[in-house]
């Protein structure tokens, strides 16, 4: 018995936009998708923040210099930037746009600012998540078990809470970050559902024509 490959069909990439409360989950989530789906990339961010202990340099963020920072971004090389927590973001645009071209799916660990540049530069392209933490208690749990941050920066992202939430409605879903695998699961359905959609699949009508002039071909 022979087995004929599934046709592959020209499509353009996903941007998928995952932005959160910090502490509410969304580097873990992010992570793991990255580890179970091969044909996602993260896009790596230019970042004015010091290192942390274990980030690498190109791997975790491009560390550059507020210098540096401000150049890319007047020489419009980055598809967007913000101001968070005292620190400089931004997202390189060729990479970015070189991946979706090519049918790749690009991972934005970013947050709400970011997004609203992000949609405003390419909505088409664009699919947001939002994930939210199940109860503030939660919330402030998890901020404090990373141990990475002094008291002073946990206390200044609860209370940055109250004003990252109420931009949830600009998203197109949102999770409640309960658990994990429950999260991953509701993840993974979102882009195996977007990937699908028929304008990102470009090919689709050579790949119909197919059936109207070699149906010899698809037997």
């Amino acid at each position: 018995m022979t087995t004929t490959a599934a046709p592959v069909i020209r499509r353009r990439g996903v941007m998928l936009v995952v932005s959160s409360p910090s502490g509410a989950g969304k580097t873990t989530l992010t992570r793991t998708l990255l580890e179970r789906d091969p044909d996602v990339s993260l896009s790596i961010s230019v970042t004015t923040r010091p290192a942390r202990p274990g980030e690498i340099d190109g791997v975790h963020y491009h560390f550059v210099s507020k210098e540096q920072f401000q150049k890319m971004a007047e020489q419009g090389e980055l598809l967007e930037h913000a101001h968070v927590y005292g620190y400089s973001y931004g997202t390189p645009r060729p990479a970015v746009e070189a991946a979706l071209a090519s049918g790749k799916d690009v991972l934005f660990d970013i947050d709400w600012q970011g997004a609203q540049q992000l949609r405003l530069a390419a909505e088409q392209d664009l699919v947001g998540i939002f994930i939210l933490p199940p109860t503030m208690e939660e919330l402030e749990r998890r901020l404090r078990s990373r141990a990475q941050d002094p008291e002073e920066v946990v206390r200044h992202r609860l209370a940055q809470v109250t004003n990252d939430v109420t931009h949830w409605a600009e998203y197109d879903y949102v999770l409640v970050n309960h658990d994990l695998e429950t999260s991953m699961r509701a993840l993974t359905g979102i882009l195996i559902a977007e990937r699908l959609k028929r304008r990102r699949n470009l090919g689709l009508a050579e790949f119909v024509e197919r059936f109207r002039h070699h149906p010899d071909d698809l037997a």
